[in-house]
């Protein structure tokens, strides 16, 4: 499908669409955590994979895996543009903190649970921190982690597993 996408068939084209959008837009779901713009980003996927099929036998991945890579790119581009635009996250965390919070008690206590966080990550080591980052801010799977720290998946699952629960141990303390 992806060599007759590359020779301009619509149709292969159409067929891909329809095998593969449910699994690459549950990615950009589980990245971006907003439908619309996961419908946004899925739309830009797909004019890449239009503009790009020509590459797929070049960059030596499975057509998946170089589906899922597009994907997962580019819903964390998305991504990070996000949050490096000003949000109304804050001003939503600190209304829910409840009025005893307001003002600079709200910042203070926005800013202590931040250094905790922080603190706990130190603890965990520098791998297991950066793991942790990068499967749950950047939205990188158990796959994609585990090709990165070279493991097998369910060896990145558990270690993850464990990371997070020696996190809400040191965050509860």
């Amino acid at each position: 499908m992806i060599a007759g996408t590359a020779n301009g068939d619509r149709s292969a084209f159409a067929t891909l669409y329809e095998v593969t959008s449910p699994r690459l837009h549950a990615i950009c779901l589980s990245v971006l955590k907003d439908r619309p713009e996961a419908e946004e980003a899925l739309q830009e996927v797909y004019i890449r994979i239009w503009q790009g099929a020509g590459r797929h036998a070049s960059s030596g991945l499975s057509p998946m895996t170089w589906l899922i890579t597009i994907t997962r790119n580019r819903a964390v581009d998305r991504l990070r543009a996000r949050t490096s635009r000003p949000t109304s996250s804050f001003t939503e965390e600190a209304a829910s903190a409840g009025p005893a919070e307001t003002g600079s008690d709200a910042a203070g206590s926005h800013a202590q649970k931040h250094k905790s966080l922080d603190e706990c990550l130190v603890q965990l080591g520098e791998d297991r921190a950066g793991a942790v980052r990068t499967a749950y801010l950047e939205g990188l799977t158990y796959a994609d982690l585990s090709a990165r720290v070279d493991m097998p998946v369910s060896v990145a699952r558990n270690w993850l597993r464990g990371s997070l629960l020696r996190l809400k141990d040191c965050i509860s303390q």
